[in-house]
Formats: C-alpha cells, sequence, structure tokens
C-alpha cells in the first residue's frame, strides 16, 4: 500500500523530516504491518533527482485487517486533517525478500510496469520472485513484488542500505528513507 502526497515547491521539507522523527516510531510494533517505510523526495535532492516535493510512504501488510485498521485509525486522520486525503494504492503482494536490518535503508525505488496483454501472469510471477531475490543478493534489504489488476500494472519496490542514483528512470522512482517502522511479529 502506498500514498503519495506531493507538495509545493517553496514547502520546508524539513517539516515532513521532522515529522518522520516525531511520529517514525509510532506504528512499530502495529498488528498486521510487516513495515512501513517513511519516504520523501525533495524537488532539489542532487543525488535523488525526483523534480518535485513529496511525501511518499510506503506499507507492507501481513493482513487486511491491521491495513485496515490503521486506515481507520488516529493516525491516519491526522494525515488527512494535514494533507487532505490521499488517494491509497494498494496491491496485491506476489513475492516479498528480504535480509538485515531494514532500518539501515537510506533509498527506496518503486518501479510500475505495465503488464502486457494476454502477458501469462503465473510466468511472469515465477521471474518476478527470481528478480526479488537477486535484488537483495545484490544488496537489497527488502524486495517487495506486486500486482494490481484494476490498472494491469506491477510493481517493484526496493529498499536499499545506500543511494541508488543509477536506478532513476522513466518507470522507476527514487525516495529517501526517513525510517523504517516494523510490525507485531506474525505468529
Amino acid at each position: 500500500m502506498q500514498y503519495d502526497i506531493p507538495l509545493p515547491a517553496d514547502y520546508d521539507m524539513a517539516i515532513i523530516r521532522r515529522r518522520i522523527v516525531d511520529k517514525g516510531h509510532l506504528l512499530d510494533g502495529f498488528p498486521g504491518l510487516g513495515f512501513k517505510a517513511y519516504l520523501y523526495a525533495t524537488r532539489d535532492d542532487a543525488v535523488l533527482p525526483g523534480g518535485t516535493n513529496r511525501y511518499a510512504p510506503f506499507y507492507l501488510w501481513h493482513d487486511g485487517e491491521g491495513m485496515n485498521a490503521f486506515l481507520g485509525g488516529a493516525g491516519f486522520a491526522t494525515l488527512a486533517r494535514d494533507f487532505g486525503r490521499p488517494a491509497v494504492q494498494m496491491w496485491s503482494v506476489w513475492q516479498t525478500a528480504s535480509q538485515g536490518d531494514l532500518a539501515a535503508a537510506v533509498c527506496a525505488s518503486r518501479e510500475v510496469v505495465p503488464i502486457p496483454d494476454g502477458a501469462w501472469l503465473e510466468g511472469w510471477r515465477e521471474r518476478e520472485a527470481e528478480a526479488a531475490h537477486t535484488a537483495v543478493t545484490d544488496g537489497a534489504l527488502a524486495a517487495v513484488t506486486a500486482f494490481e489488476p484494476a490498472g494491469w500494472t506491477l510493481i517493484r519496490f526496493r529498499l536499499w542500505p545506500d543511494l541508488r542514483a543509477g536506478l532513476t528512470g522513466q518507470a522507476c522512482s527514487l525516495y529517501r528513507v526517513g525510517c523504517v517502522a516494523q510490525g507485531a511479529i506474525a505468529r
């Protein structure tokens, strides 16, 4: 799940960074949450050029119950009050892989790829499972692959322990990671 809040060009992004520091820990231990990566981009970032100021957290949920509790809770209500209620994008997860401490993440990449008409989804799913494991082998702390059948798109989300400016492109967005909150351990 992800929502993206575009901010004005003259917005003081120190406000977002402070919000992340002040509120980031509040979702640690949240039931049903795998992780929440607090992502942001700044228009004047020389290393990760994105062109706009944005706040765009990414969530991996273990179940819909936790996601619904979050979206119906006080934290999301406060965000909606402060910035307006954002559209929330949701995908069906195909693959997750991780290694190491997710709190060490400093960069995230999100690639959105259209799934062509007639594509054999099971074949794509198998290739994407390999790609997620390869990303982790190549240094990603987490790799999530998911798809969205309303618009038939695939998403590749990665958390990196270093800045990955070379990944930028038309389909790939890069973000700085303010912190990563991790949910309750699934039993």
